[in-house]
């Protein structure tokens, strides 16, 4: 029995293989190298989630209510 075909369709497999892998490695570092920058949804969502904490910690300030030791009042009355 003649198994050329078979040998040549394996070899011809691992080739195609072969070149595959080596464009996902070349792909791969091309995209190692990329800038990130984000489009005009990823910048508003980012200017957006800023103002809310900058906004939160504004509003935490305002309605906090300030802390009073009772145990080193010079007076050592618990009364604030």
């Amino acid at each position: 029995m003649n198994n050329w075909h078979t040998e040549f369709m394996a070899e011809y497999d691992r080739q195609h293989i072969l070149e595959e892998a080596q464009e996902i490695r070349i792909a791969t570092v091309a995209t190692r190298y990329r800038v990130y920058r984000p489009g005009l949804f990823g910048r508003t969502m980012f200017h957006f989630a800023n103002w809310m904490v900058s906004t939160g910690v504004r509003l935490r300030k305002r309605y906090e209510v300030p802390v009073i030791h009772c145990t080193n009042s010079p007076t050592r009355s618990y009364v604030p």
